[in-house]
């Protein structure tokens, strides 16, 4: 028998609304999965979306962690449990918070349990645009472009914005906080049990892609940058980290407190961390230039090319290209859209709110009976209006809209988070199914806009590969992308990518495969169907897309001016 066969993984992927943890055979047998609701983030703590502030308290990591990993071990039995050989984890990015030299957050000790700023800080926090600017205009005068390798624009959803933004507002955290780290590095150093943050072992993909780490630098910026950035920065950067990992490399093995919490030995190996993106490309078989487009709330768009191709090549406007980032001995490069899935949940409320308020007003309609019909309108109303949305060509007259998708701001191209999101050509005749289907364009829309960037740079092409809850849950979405794309788009069979991608590098840090690539052969699922361009529709959607771009060029020159 192969002893594969007897040897079992555990992928945890740590998402934006919950944590959901993967027991598979290391030769591709799935077990079982369990999922964790962030009962914080579900009653909208640390959060006010006015502000863009969205905050995650280690809380919820941590109960969610033991309860899924539990969960999922009990239904497996006695026998499996005991040949887990490895957990790996990743996370959303970039998702850092203020730590003691011990490496705790802040919010985990006393006088810090109800502060946000001492929680984790959700990649889709966008308090810290002022400091984004200002690291770019710095980076733009400096001796060294130390935003070269990350497309030449820092965002507000990274790391070194987020962190000058919470020393600014926070005297408090300010005056306890030792270092930083990611939450993808925190995962692995909490379950190993670590106690001092100078040993953590940091991801690569976190650090390239959102830190402006490289080996040309010789790891971080240097502190003089930091410091002329802000004096707040002063020595920042020794309480920082020099050596990067990739994530198929073991960050130790289950404290004695872990192993007992979840009933494992302490033999465990806990490979390092890294974005949930990176791992799921992994997961969702990536190959050299198919871009890997994860699709939920947002987009992550992973693209990997062999290092002698990139020689000398900087792609503008993306964000990052690293060594190693997704595929260890690879070039990772990095793009996306801060709004995808989040665009549809945000049409989908609208419609819901007067529906709400007059269920909750109306005396003759009970409790009971208008919360399900709430509840079955959340569920049914995305369908209805892709039904009915589906119903016309995008050339339905000379006045058909045009929307923008840019409801959190624009990462890629050019990540700019205070752009907002506009809609051209409504009339009294405009009904919901239109404006929704001008927003999934719209979506459509800024997809292509990654792949003209790409393209237009001199990186080819070669197709799209989709994972994530909308790629597997909306045929009318993915359609409509191939035909505005005018490419195929293969979808992954997996339910739960990212976390498959996190179990394979799991399985290559514990030393079952030799190789990332060896994992993916053994464990990969393949793909369920591919979706490919209708001819008579991609022309159409090239005349519309033209219009989007026009649009946003339009919008994009007001709101520089008003700012």
């Amino acid at each position: 028998m192969n002893s594969k066969n007897n040897k079992y993984v555990i992928g945890v992927d740590f998402g934006t609304d919950s944590v959901r943890s993967v027991l598979i055979n290391t030769s591709g047998v799935y077990i079982g999965d369990a999922v964790h609701y962030y009962q914080r983030w579900k009653e909208n703590k640390y959060c006010d979306s006015s502000e863009n502030q969205f905050r995650q308290h280690p809380l919820d990591y941590l109960e969610g962690l033991t309860e899924t990993i539990t969960q999922v071990l009990v239904e497996a039995g006695e026998d499996i449990r005991r040949n887990v050989v490895a957990i790996s984890a990743d996370t959303t990015g970039s998702t850092p918070v203020a730590v003691n030299r011990q490496g705790k957050p802040l919010s985990l000790t006393e006088g810090f349990e109800e502060n946000p700023n001492a929680m984790f800080i959700l990649w889709k926090d966008h308090t810290a645009i002022k400091e984004a600017e200002e690291i770019n205009q710095l980076a733009g005068r400096w001796e060294i472009d130390y935003t070269k390798y990350v497309g030449g624009v820092y965002s507000s959803e990274w790391f070194w914005a987020k962190i000058l933004h919470t020393l600014r507002a926070d005297v408090k955290v300010r005056e306890s906080a030792w270092s930083w780290v990611e939450h993808c590095d925190w995962i692995p150093f909490e379950l190993t049990g670590g106690t001092d943050v100078s040993k953590m072992k940091r991801s690569r993909c976190a650090a390239g892609h959102k830190a402006m780490w490289h080996e040309d630098f010789n790891g971080l910026p240097g502190q003089d940058f930091f410091s002329t950035l802000d004096p707040l920065l002063d020595g920042i950067r020794n309480r920082m980290f020099r050596d990067t990992y990739t994530a198929d490399q073991p960050a130790g093995t289950l404290s004695k407190h872990w192993a007992d919490t979840l009933g494992l030995n302490e033999e465990v190996v806990v490979g390092v961390g890294a974005f949930d993106a990176h791992m799921g490309a992994v997961g969702g078989e990536i190959e050299a230039y198919y871009l890997s487009k994860v699709m939920g709330t947002s987009t992550c768009d992973m693209l990997v090319a062999p290092p002698a191709d990139m020689e000398g090549k900087l792609i503008k406007g993306i964000c990052g290209q690293v060594d190693g980032s997704v595929v260890p001995g690879m070039i990772g490069l990095e793009a996306g859209q801060s709004a995808f899935g989040d665009v549809y949940a945000w049409f989908k409320d609208v419609l819901l709110w007067p529906i709400r308020n007059a269920v909750e007003s109306n005396k003759f309609i009970g409790d009971e009976i208008g919360q399900k019909l709430i509840e079955d309108l959340n569920h049914s109303l995305i369908r209805q209006l892709e039904n009915a949305a589906g119903e016309h060509s995008p050339d339905h007259g000379d006045k058909f809209l045009v929307a923008l998708d840019w409801l959190n701001g624009r990462r890629t191209p050019d990540a700019n988070q205070q752009l907002t999101s506009a809609i051209e050509g409504m009339n009294l005749g405009t009904k919901a199914p239109d404006i929704y289907r001008a927003l999934v364009e719209s979506t459509c829309f800024g997809a292509k806009t990654i792949v003209d960037r790409f393209t237009g740079e001199g990186i080819p092409i070669k197709g799209i590969i989709g994972m994530g809850g909308v790629a597997k849950k909306s045929p009318y979405v993915m359609q409509m992308m191939s035909n505005v794309l005018n490419m195929p788009i293969r979808i992954v069979k997996s339910e739960h990518t990212c976390a498959l991608g996190a179990a394979m590098f799991g399985a290559t840090a514990a030393g079952v495969f030799s190789s990332v690539e060896e994992a993916v052969k053994a464990m990969g699922l393949g793909f369920e169907k591919t979706y490919k361009p209708n001819p008579e529709m991609t022309d159409l959607y090239q005349k519309k897309y033209e219009r989007y771009n026009s649009l946003a060029e339009a919008i994009e020159m007001r709101i520089s001016a008003f700012k």
